[in-house]
């Protein structure tokens, strides 16, 4: 018995994809009073000199600068709130709502869900304007003490293991509780990853960028335009070419009529279409004609 495979799935990078800013730098350290260029030499020593890998570096630096005054995750979720997007956000999902898919894809019940795949923080991610529009968030996590105060990573999400939450989205298995490495056949699956559309900014996006291509899904890498240095063009760029990580590269601004949006828009009307043509062939091929007379 199958599931019905009728969700198309958006899928994004925060920092420096969803975002011009760094989460952290944003809301957290003002909030604090920490010297964010300090902060991030101090990770670059932990990876450098201590073999730490760079998420666990800045989960361990953030708990050490705010020892004596650690948050609650309540806290890190309010401070959330101050989080700002690249233009187009959070507009875009609410016009998704009725703008992305045509009438004829709603009549069969195909849906589009927006979810993020992050290193950074969670709770920032939950806190932000852009949390009510998006099915699930996946980022690092942090448990709390008996007086509610942040203590230890509880989950740490690196580069590599983002494409774990691909295959959570894949089989539909959100909740920690259900193992992702349980088999399930392909069509019990219901957000097959030729339904998916990646979107992420650079290098630590490959694996969850070659995973959904290899899939049959689509991958963009975008870039900030603003970047007088050109760094976040040059790292989307270099995924072109001979590289082939991505086929399609788009400034990071998600107004419509811009080519980032057109993209998204072009990209999931057409795996709108194939589920119709799909849906059709299957009615075709399983249906029974009556005698003629």
């Amino acid at each position: 018995m199958s599931v019905p495979q009728n969700t198309i799935a958006l899928v994004y990078d925060y920092d420096q994809t969803l975002s011009p800013n760094y989460m952290q730098d944003e809301v957290l350290f003002p909030a604090f009073g920490i010297d964010s260029a300090k902060f991030w030499q101090r990770c670059q020593s932990l990876v450098r000199d201590d073999q730490y890998d760079s998420e666990l570096a800045y989960l361990k630096a953030l708990l050490d600068y705010l020892e004596l005054d650690r948050p609650t995750n309540k806290r890190l979720r309010e401070l959330g709130a101050g989080l700002n997007f690249f233009p187009g956000l959070p507009e875009m999902f609410e016009e998704f709502k009725t703008c992305l898919l045509r009438p004829e894809h709603e009549a069969l019940g195909i849906k589009v869900e927006h979810y993020i795949i992050s290193s950074g923080l969670k709770a920032l991610i939950d806190g932000s304007r852009l949390a009510p529009y998006v099915r699930a968030v996946f980022g690092c996590e942090f448990a709390e003490d008996r007086e509610g105060r942040i203590t230890f990573p509880r989950r740490v999400i690196s580069h590599t293991q983002k494409t774990q939450f691909l295959f959570r989205i894949n089989k539909g298995l959100l909740d920690y509780t259900q193992d992702v490495n349980d088999h399930m056949p392909s069509d019990l699956r219901p957000v097959p990853f030729e339904h998916m559309i990646y979107i992420g900014d650079g290098p630590t996006d490959v694996p969850c960028f070659t995973v959904v291509r290899q899939q049959g899904g689509h991958a963009i890498a975008v870039y900030n335009p603003s970047d007088a240095s050109r760094t976040s063009f040059r790292k989307s760029y270099q995924l072109v070419g001979p590289s082939d990580r991505v086929r399609h590269i788009a400034p990071a601004d998600y107004r419509a009529g811009g080519h980032l949006r057109l993209l998204i828009e072009q990209m999931a009307g057409e795996i709108a279409d194939k589920i119709v043509s799909r849906r059709q062939r299957d009615m075709d091929e399983n249906t029974v004609r009556a005698p003629k007379h």
